[in-house]
Order: C-alpha cells, then structure tokens, then sequence
C-alpha cells in the first residue's frame, strides 16, 4: 500500500481535480490526507469534499491551508459561481488556523509522501513551524524550470510555472529543506493532455466521470486550447488541458513511465522570477 498525502490549489485548472479521481482510482493507494492551499475561506476544501463524496470516499480528512502567499500575501481565489464546474450550493470549509499543518504531519507521521500540485505555502509553513517535517519524507512537486520544452510543444518560460512563481519564498524554503525531493517541472508535463476525444469515455464512468469531463470541456473553451494545440505539432488538435498534475502523482505511486534523473540544482531569482 503506497499512502500519499496531496497539497493542492484544486478548484481552478482542472488538472487537480483530476490528479485526485485519478489516486482514488489508482489499486493500493491510500490517500492519507487532502490539504489545501489559496483557500481564502476553505471553499476549495469544499470542492475537495465534494469530489470525494462523488465516489463515497468520505473518511479522508481534508483540511483547509493557508490564504495567503508567503512572498506578498497575494489572494488567488478560485473559480466560483460557474455550475459548469462545480455546484453552486457549496459553501467554504474554513478550518481552525494550524489543522492542515497537524494533518500533513499526521500524514507524515503514517509514512505518507507528501505530493504538492499547487503553490507551496502550506508546506514552507510546516516547515517554519515545525522544522526537519519535510527532511522525514519523501517530497514529490509540480514546478521548477530548468529545462525547455521538446519540439513541438510551446516554448513557454518560467513564468508560466505558477505553482513557483506564485510564492517564490515558500518554494525556495521547500527546495531547500526537503531531503528526499522529486520535481515534475512544467516543461515534462506539456506532454500530458486530456483531449475532446476522451469525453465520451469520462461521461460513461459515472457522476465524477461527468464533473471532470464538464469541467474539461469548459476550460478547453474558454481557453481556446483547441486553437493551442493546432498550432504545435506535437499537441493533439482537440487539446483541452494540460494535465500537470497527475504526472506530479503518478510519480509519487511509483508509475512506470516516469524516466528519473538525478540533478544538484540551486535556486536563483531574475527579475522576480525563481
């Protein structure tokens, strides 16, 4: 039984919504704990909460983090009042100031690694309070630029990486304090698409199934990736998403197609950006 803990920002791109269908799907794996991070007043604790109870896995304990990033107490909320992704009926799941620093280290404490797919100020903060939590268990990360992407594919640059760029300094506190560290940087995970083509099968696997594919088709709309993916050849033409996240977790579940290389990397900031 592999147990993973997920840090997530869930409630604005889709892919984290789909990094967590696809953990709770995924044989012997056990989702210790969901922590989540840009939840001014927990209402993406409450999407969290609602996607579990979409598949009946309601024991998982989720824990509202922090509001704010630690580098300029920037707010980023996520999307709201759009049925299209979620109910309008949900309302936030604040929880009590410290409850998602006790979860990750309960979750810890249960030799969980610990997967984040949003920024990380969650775990810097655990990290302040309680120092050496990060260095007692494997780390895997969305983020970090250090390589550009193949052919074919958008040359974008680092500041497209928002899980680092959004909080330079809880990342550079992660980065520095997590022994035993595993980064998917953005430039890999351009290769992992959801496309139009995979609706119809989302569709058929029932009321999550449907919340994704929903959520999938509006965003690849409203963000004209169609368009995207017809000017680069190495997209499909009915790209949707970019699917960052589960690339993140299925690394930390031991999933074969990941190729893992071993770098010594230092942190250095231009022009603001890490």
């Amino acid at each position: 039984m592999k147990r993973i803990h997920v840090d997530t920002d869930l409630g604005g791109d889709t892919d984290d919504a789909f990094a967590l269908a696809m953990l709770l799907g995924w044989p012997d794996v056990e989702i210790t704990g969901i922590t989540t991070t840009c939840d001014r007043g927990g209402i993406r604790a409450a999407y969290a909460r609602h996607l579990l109870e979409l598949v009946g896995s309601v024991d998982i304990p989720i824990a509202a983090g922090a509001e704010a990033t630690l580098t300029d107490l920037g707010i980023a909320d996520p999307i709201l009042g759009d049925e299209r992704h979620w109910p309008r009926s949900l309302t936030g799941k604040p929880s009590p100031a410290g409850a998602a620093l006790d979860l990750l280290s309960q979750s810890i404490g249960q030799g969980a690694t610990i997967v984040g797919i949003g920024s990380y100020a969650n775990l810097a903060m655990l990290e302040a309070m309680r120092a050496g939590s990060l260095a007692r268990t494997p780390v895997v990360v969305v983020g970090g630029w250090f390589d550009s992407p193949a052919d074919g594919l958008p040359q974008w640059g680092p500041e497209m990486d928002w899980n680092v760029q959004w909080d330079t300094r809880a990342a550079k506190t992660v980065f520095a304090s997590a022994s035993d560290l595993t980064i998917a940087p953005l430039p890999t995970t351009l290769k992992t698409h959801l496309r139009a083509g995979d609706l119809p099968r989302l569709r058929a696997s029932g009321p999550l199934g449907k919340l994704l594919a929903s959520q999938g088709e509006v965003h690849g709309a409203e963000h004209n990736m169609s368009e995207l993916g017809r000017a680069h050849a190495a997209l499909p033409d009915d790209l949707l998403n970019f699917q960052y996240d589960p690339v993140a977790c299925a690394i930390a579940v031991g999933w074969s197609g990941a190729v893992l290389e071993e770098m010594t990397l230092r942190c250095r900031m231009d022009d603001k950006l890490l």
